[in-house]
């Protein structure tokens, strides 16, 4: 007869490992089956979590978007432990999409990542912003240019700077998203970096920065920043990433 997991040695269950080592240390399995409590008659927690996910093929996106009643209907589910599963799910969903309020000031990239990551990263399509800063790099606005495929042809030097004048900017920061999760900058992402920072030069109008939001990663590297802007130590993880060229090995790649 199958152990209990209360009959299994302490460093493999679940909830101890979560205590020794931390919930990210965890396997996709032994969260649910922490959520899950128990199992049925048989099987312990763990192997109904295994259960659970095999039916989504291993998906945690999957088992979010399944109905409840299907997850309740799973054997060693029911009722109680489908609602447990379904309220961690809603709360992670309402985590990740919670925007914190604006900064008054951009003082670094991890300002920009606070204005804007929630709000492009799990879009469809790309929108490409412009963040216009007064001269003590206070947000003075917010325009959006332009929705679709991004390309030079498509973010025109009149279009972002007229909405930089309107706002009396003392220099702007164009930020965009790619809907593919991967902030990596492409071809047209540097084109329209080029096209934009030289119209800046001719108006004395600097393009700080050009930050491209994407995914779950986190990459903030920027050559154009106002005075105030400062290089952060670059996070794990996260959704932002600049545009800009390389300048050795190390660094992460640039226009």
């Amino acid at each position: 007869m199958p152990l209990r997991l209360s009959e299994h040695p302490a460093h493999d269950r679940p909830r101890e490992r979560l205590w020794a080592v931390g919930p990210a240390a965890l396997t996709g399995q032994e969260l649910l089956a922490i959520l899950l409590g128990t199992g049925c008659a048989g099987r312990d927690a763990l192997v109904v979590a295994g259960e659970v996910l095999a039916v989504v093929e291993g998906s945690l996106r999957r088992l979010g978007s399944r109905p409840l009643v299907e997850l309740a209907r799973i054997p060693g589910v029911g009722r109680s432990k489908a609602a447990r599963v379904a309220a961690a799910i809603e709360l992670g969903q309402r985590l990740g999409s919670e925007v914190e309020p604006p900064p008054e000031r951009i003082r670094g990239p991890a300002d920009v990542q606070r204005v804007y990551a929630a709000r492009l990263r799990d879009l469809a399509v790309e929108e490409f912003h412009v963040l216009a800063l007064g001269s003590q790099s206070q947000i003075l606005g917010d325009r959006l240019i332009t929705r679709g495929i991004l390309n030079s042809s498509l973010v025109h030097p009149r279009e972002v700077f007229r909405a930089a004048i309107a706002e009396a900017a003392a220099g702007i920061i164009v930020v965009h998203n790619h809907p593919s999760g991967d902030p990596t900058p492409s071809a047209d992402d540097r084109a329209v970096t080029r096209q934009l920072v030289d119209a800046g030069r001719l108006l004395d109008l600097p393009v700080y920065d050009h930050v491209i939001v994407g995914g779950d990663r986190c990459r903030v590297r920027g050559r154009y920043r106002a005075p105030t802007l400062r290089r952060p130590t670059p996070p794990s993880s996260g959704v932002a990433r600049s545009v800009d060229p390389p300048a050795s090995p190390q660094t992460p790649a640039r226009l």
